[in-house]
């Protein structure tokens, strides 16, 4: 018997799934229901595998509509958000299908450098996003507290300042097209 999946993460690592499983779960998501698409360790760039899995996501999406979201969690590295939304975007054309639209329940979340940008940054420190090189947890799971202080500010409704621009441009993107109940 298969299960119904109602949410689809595609993203880097094993951090990204921890974070957003547990920011999804917190804020009302049924993550027992979400199918994770990552990219298989040691084999080549978390953000190539992600690139080019998006337009199949995308599509396959399109196609299920008892499928509720999909979550995208890419790394900017040296790119930053815009540009390789771009290039996400690019992804989707080459592949004959039309980007993202703003109806779609389809959030695509970029921090940069990388993800540990954002976790120094609800550590409580003051980030630059030019600094690529903030220290990783030990473990995946060791972002809970992370999540917890992110929740609290979502709830708030204000990031603490100065906040990381590309996590600021997260929060727009999870109000715009995840946030309420969950369909």
């Amino acid at each position: 018997m298969s299960r119904r999946v109602q949410l689809v993460l595609l993203c880097e690592d094993r951090q990204h799934e921890a974070f957003a499983r547990r920011f999804l779960n917190t804020m009302g998501w049924e993550t027992r229901a979400m199918r994770v698409e990552k990219a298989p360790g040691g084999r080549g760039a978390g953000e190539q595998f992600v690139r080019e899995r998006y337009p199949v996501e995308l599509k396959a999406h399109r196609s299920r509509p008892v499928t509720q979201a999909l979550v995208v969690l890419i790394d900017g590295d040296s790119e930053g958000p815009v540009a390789r939304l771009q290039r996400l975007d690019q992804a989707c054309r080459e592949a004959g299908l039309r980007e993202r639209t703003s109806e779609e329940r389809v959030a695509v979340f970029i921090p940069t450098w990388n993800i540990e940008t954002w976790l120094a940054y609800l550590d409580g420190d003051r980030v630059g996003e030019e600094k690529p090189d903030y220290p990783r947890p030990a473990r995946e799971r060791d972002c809970q507290r992370h999540v917890d202080e992110l929740v609290r500010m979502c709830r708030a409704g204000k990031l603490r300042e100065p906040s990381p621009p590309s996590l600021e441009a997260a929060c727009g993107e999870y109000r715009a097209r995840l946030s309420g109940e969950p369909r």
